[in-house]
């Protein structure tokens, strides 16, 4: 699959991706992408954020594809029995690990947990062994319960623009790979 083939649905995290934010970047290239606009980027509500994911991936055209960045990602899994209409696949970066007691802030906490079904579409899962917002073993651990298929992204942190990943051209090039197997 071409990313012109595809609704690229971009679903940022907690408090949204800024200007220089990979997934900014991303949807300001892809001709197909458009981001999913939360009213409450600051006070996430599950519920809220789910309903709205589900009505832009109800809205799509063609075949969806879901690029997830931290809270997105439970957002993303929590929607799914909501999807009317087919994801092509899923591709989610530093997820967090949103049952640990210790998150903050402790509302991120209502995104949890995980279902742990295995997920109906193809799903890249791309974990950073020194995220602070959830470790690597929390990620190999969902991503098995998923069938993702896991990548090790090495020390970089939350892979956003705080840890140096604005541009993250690694990144896009295995975003490239995943669509071309779609």
């Amino acid at each position: 699959m071409k990313a012109s083939d595809a609704d690229i649905i971009i679903v940022p995290g907690y408090t949204n991706s800024g200007p220089d934010h990979w997934q900014s970047r991303w949807q300001a290239k892809l001709s197909t992408a458009r981001r999913v606009e939360q009213a409450e980027w600051a006070k996430p509500e599950r519920e809220d954020w789910v309903e709205r994911l589900a009505e832009e991936v109800n809205a799509a055209e063609r075949p969806v594809v879901l690029v997830a960045h931290s809270l997105g990602i439970p957002t993303v899994v929590h929607a799914i029995p909501l999807f009317k209409k087919p994801v092509a696949g899923a591709f989610f970066v530093a997820p967090p690990d949103v049952a640990n007691a210790a998150i903050r802030p402790k509302h991120l906490m209502t995104f949890g947990p995980y279902p742990r079904e295995r997920l109906p579409f193809p799903t890249m899962l791309i974990a950073s062994r020194n995220d602070p917002f959830g470790s690597y073993e929390h990620a190999e651990d969902i991503a098995d319960s998923w069938g993702a298929l896991l990548i090790d992204a090495g020390e970089s942190g939350h892979i956003n623009s705080e840890s140096g990943h604005g541009p993250w051209p690694e990144g896009t090039m295995v975003f490239a790979q995943f669509l071309s197997r779609l």
